[in-house]
């Protein structure tokens, strides 16, 4: 890879200047709402503006505003290529920037998946633009290309159009006639490349609509196009938060108190004195930092100072969230979807059941929370890693108490998140350091500290019914679901201080529908209902990778393979029965099953198989496992098929599918915690059983070509893991394993 692309990544020249105003919430009259808005996309020296979108400098060179945060996941290649491809540009030539936060690139499909309980009761135009409205910025719930993709391909149609008018009027000729390639205005044998073009090509005007290529040639849209970012993250020049250093900075470390309603109630500050390189303690009455010239030093006068905390009431421990979720049935519950007279067909029947529970689970992340704010004559700067930088911005803000006009965040590259930085906490504490202490402060949290006060993935439980016809069809489906209403609490906790959410919140509704997300088979059943029953067992919980899909896969998927034991029928026939309306998914199940050598799960061949369609994608998984002498379980092999539609990169889709079947199988067998007395048992990455490179399978992924539209990846393969994985425990040991993860069943 040319070393030229290790500067394509401009994480340093741009910050994201972020205003007062746009986010103060739907309490002005409609009518005064804004309809257009301005971009404020800054060019530097040479660079001439093409709307919102992108530039172009006089070398050639085309920067492309990136409005999703870069977790990993590949943003920072994809929609950039998106742009490429319509532009016609160079792909050596191509760079990116974070966007300025700008309602033009707000994510309404992000917001309306999040937070679909709080914008669900909004009258529809409301709800269709709220997120624009506010400024709200996210990255979350594989929408990156779902949503942008369209606002991309425009944009780079936009200005490859605008770059051919410049040409035709330079060589008098019609610019339908031109077209682009590898960076440079083609018309017949005459090229300019489109450095000598962009200042000219910016003062022309688009037509209406603006058409799109067409076409094979020449395209970049599909080509396993090497990443942006990774020429800087093997050499060490991507910075990270942790990289941030400013002048007389400082370093602080912190101690949060239990899980629930707690108070600091001693410290032993002088303790945290005798540790050299010590500057303050600040303590508010939540929690305990310490300042110092060094991270490990501030470190240890946390753990010297032996903070002591209130202990909440009610008690939290694993008994009691068992408890919870076992009387949360008790209710009628909220019914979420139905079909057909369940009733009628479960009356005097021969009923099939089985219960499934999943624990907490961690998101882990590589990177730990971390923020590093400089606070000088009332204005506030930030850098982190946000999935929600408006978000970060108002909670930085309230905390400093200043307005949101005086807070400037520079975005940073993640160490991973799976749904952990959608959270801002750490803003919020940075901001009130930095004030504290005069100087700017880079705060870290602890891994331990990461663990204690992570936004798990709730425990949850599993009840589920059906009924077999003669034929071993299934006729009816009853899925009674104990989980926590966890869309609410992630509305209310980061977008509760806009009125209208607040009460859009306070309104009674019944059950959260993204606490069951991907609990509705996608299986012909004529009869069927999913309920909701609320478990609130006194643990804050959050997105976390897949959502809800995580554990409502592994309930739907396991029970399905029960009932094909049930049945008599192969797993695999069995589900194809049922598929005659999700071709693309019954596809799937059967290319990983060719793929795989799938043998019909016959007993000791330690084989099992699960599907799910997600995010307008569709995957199947086949898994290999046994249990080792030490009873522990051995993964030897996933196999997966997937058709997530048009495919801008398919290097980033496998590795997106290859990241999810490890991510999925780690939740399968560990990145769990228990609790004890208010606080997570889990301290250390030891703690959370991960598979190590010597535990990981072999992995197989076939992208199946497709030309529907584009679906989610990055989210995908994490669903059907676990359940692929316990029914091929079931078919290596004859016993059924119905609980997350699997390791707590085995011991």
């Amino acid at each position: 890879m040319p070393s030229k692309l290790k500067s394509r990544i401009h994480l340093d020249r741009r910050t994201l200047l972020i205003g007062g105003g746009v986010g103060a919430g739907l309490v002005v009259a409609w009518a005064v709402w804004p309809r257009t808005y301005l971009p404020n996309l800054t060019a530097s020296p040479g660079e001439s503006l093409f709307g919102a979108w992108l530039k172009i400098g006089t070398d050639g060179h085309v920067s492309v505003a990136i409005p999703q945060a870069e977790m990993g996941q590949g943003v920072f290649t994809a929609m950039p290529q998106i742009v490429a491809d319509e532009l016609g540009a160079d792909w050596k030539m191509v760079g990116v920037e974070p966007a300025p936060l700008n309602p033009l690139y707000a994510n309404p499909l992000a917001a309306a998946t999040l937070f679909e309980l709080a914008l669900g009761s909004m009258p529809g135009q409301l709800r269709r633009t709220y997120a624009s409205r506010t400024g709200l910025m996210l990255t979350g719930c594989s929408t990156s290309i779902r949503y942008f993709e369209d606002q991309l391909r425009h944009a780079g149609a936009t200005a490859r159009v605008l770059l051919c008018k410049a040409a035709a009027r330079r060589w008098g000729t019609d610019w339908q006639a031109c077209g682009t390639a590898n960076g440079f205005v083609v018309h017949g044998n005459q090229r300019l490349p489109f450095g000598q073009l962009a200042a000219d090509a910016a003062d022309e005007h688009a037509p209406d609509p603006v058409p799109l290529r067409t076409g094979d040639d020449n395209r970049l849209y599909g080509q396993p196009l090497p990443r942006l970012d990774t020429p800087a993250k093997v050499d060490g020049s991507a910075n990270y938060a942790a990289d941030i250093r400013l002048p007389n900075m400082v370093y602080a470390s912190i101690r949060q108190g239990p899980v629930g309603a707690t108070e600091l109630v001693r410290v032993d500050r002088a303790a945290a004195d005798k540790i050299p390189g010590v500057l303050k303690v600040v303590t508010t009455r939540d929690w305990v930092a310490a300042v110092a010239n060094n991270w490990w030093a501030a470190d240890r006068a946390i753990e010297a100072m032996r903070p002591r905390f209130k202990l909440p009431d009610p008690v939290v421990n694993d008994d009691s969230i068992e408890e919870t979720l076992g009387k949360a049935f008790d209710g009628e519950g909220a019914r979420i979807a139905e079909a057909g007279d369940l009733a009628a067909e479960f009356r005097g029947a021969k009923i099939v059941y089985a219960e499934y529970r999943v624990g907490l689970a961690l998101h882990a992340p590589l990177e730990p929370m971390t923020c590093t704010a400089s606070y000088i004559d009332g204005k506030l700067a930030l850098w982190l890693p946000t999935q929600a930088p408006g978000l970060a911005r108002t909670a930085a803000a309230r905390a400093a108490g200043i307005s949101e006009g005086r807070v400037t965040v520079h975005p940073m590259m993640g160490g991973g998140s799976f749904g952990a930085k959608l959270e801002h906490d750490v803003a919020a504490q940075a901001a009130l350091l930095a004030r504290e202490i005069g100087r700017p402060v880079q705060l870290t949290w602890p891994r331990g500290e990461d663990f204690r006060h992570d936004r798990y993935r709730p425990a949850a439980a599993g009840r589920l019914s059906a009924k077999l016809n003669a034929r071993g069809a299934i006729t009816g489906w009853l899925a009674k679901i104990a989980a926590p209403e966890t869309g609410r609490e992630l509305a209310k906790r980061l977008l509760g201080g806009d009125p209208v959410i607040a009460a859009s919140l306070a309104m009674p509704g019944s059950g959260d529908p993204s606490a069951i997300a991907g609990a509705l088979p996608a299986y012909a059943i004529p009869n069927y209902a999913i309920d909701h029953h609320p478990a609130d067992y006194g643990i804050p919980t959050g997105y976390w990778r897949g959502g809800a899909h995580s554990y409502t896969a592994f309930f739907t998927e396991s029970f399905i393979d029960e009932l094909a034991h049930v049945a008599g029928i192969d797993a695999v026939a069995f589900r194809m029965a049922m598929l005659g309306q999700q071709p693309r998914l019954a596809r799937c199940l059967q290319t990983a099953a060719q793929l795989g050598g799938w043998q019909g799960g016959t007993p000791g061949s330690g084989q099992g198989i699960a599907c799910h369609s997600f995010r307008g994608s569709h995957i199947a998984v086949m898994a290999e496992a046994h249990l080792t002498a030490d009873r522990k379980v051995k993964v030897d092999r996933l196999v997966a098929a997937v058709d997530c539609g048009r495919v801008v990169n398919p290097d980033l889709v496998t590795q997106q599918i290859e990241g999810g079947l490890i991510f999925g199988m780690a939740a399968a067998l560990g990145a769990s915690t228990g609790f004890t007395e208010n606080v997570a048992d889990a301290r250390e990455i030891a703690d959370l059983d991960l598979p190590t490179l010597a535990d990981s399978p072999d992995v197989t992924v076939e992208i199946i070509r497709s030309g529907s539209d584009t679906g989610g990846a990055s989210e995908l393969a994490v669903p059907p893991v676990a359940p692929a994985i316990a029914n091929a425990l079931q078919a290596a040991t004859g016993v059924r394993f119905r609980r997350l993860p699997l390791l707590s069943d085995v011991e």
